[in-house]
């Protein structure tokens, strides 16, 4: 039987996005040209990390105990060059992420804080054609946001003290886009925003200075998207699994 996709609710009944990622970075190679679009018809977007990503960037020269900061000054540097300037990060060791049960109450409390109507994750699955999507700390961010989308944040039972001793009342995230997907059913043309990609790529310079062909490479990924989704030959699109979470 042939798979029922799902349409997305549409941009303009959409007033805020959030969107949660294990480090710094991933947001940027995975949707920054959808979300830059977003930012420009008025909706509201907020990031959350959970590491600082200090395990990355080893060509860079850095030194380990300073990787945090450089890696959080470059994120909101990519933030705002599309248009994003609320930005959390939480903090966890990264490359130990696990979906423990303080990591999804963690993201209950960004979710109520936030109230999205849409949400942007990773994919809990493991994507076997491109394994580099599938990083240990991506599959337990993609899982432990999932779980806090249903049931834990629209429940008032689950996690009573972020209403009882925050205030933080149950939300209902109303869709999920999932990036990194071994098939997407979603796709966006981010032609006209690609550019504004490619500086928030460029301001994460710990880890993408050494890559001389950091711009074919990605325009390469999203041509290959385009082509799949039937755009025009030369487009370049961003991929997604639609979530509908009612």
């Amino acid at each position: 039987m042939k798979e029922r996709l799902i349409e997305p609710i549409a941009d303009n009944e959409i007033k805020k996005v959030l969107v949660i990622n294990a480090h710094p970075d991933d947001s940027d190679f995975g949707a920054s040209g959808t979300i830059a679009q977003w930012v420009k018809k008025g909706i509201e977007v907020s990031y959350v990390f959970c590491t600082n990503g200090d395990q990355g960037g080893e060509e860079s020269g850095i030194a380990k105990e300073d990787m945090p900061a450089v890696r959080q000054r470059e994120q909101r540097a990519a933030g705002a060059a599309v248009g994003v300037t609320d930005i959390t990060f939480l903090n966890y060791v990264d490359g130990h992420l696990e979906a423990t049960l303080k990591l999804r109450k963690d993201i209950v409390r960004q979710i109520r804080i936030s109230q999205p109507d849409r949400m942007v994750c990773q994919s809990p699955e493991r994507n076997w054609d491109r394994i580099g999507a599938s990083h240990p700390d991506h599959l337990a961010a993609g899982e432990a946001a999932i779980q806090a989308v249903y049931p834990d944040a629209r429940n008032p039972f689950a996690f009573t003290d972020l209403l009882k001793d925050e205030g933080l009342k149950p939300w209902r995230v109303k869709e999920v886009w999932v990036m990194g997907f071994a098939t997407p059913d979603h796709f966006v043309d981010i032609t006209d925003t690609f550019d504004l990609k490619m500086k928030a790529l460029h301001s994460h310079a710990s880890q993408t200075a050494h890559n001389t062909e950091l711009e074919n490479m990605v325009r390469e990924w999203g041509q290959r998207n385009a082509g799949e989704a039937g755009f025009a030959e030369g487009r370049i699109a961003e991929a997604f699994k639609i979530i509908n979470t009612n």
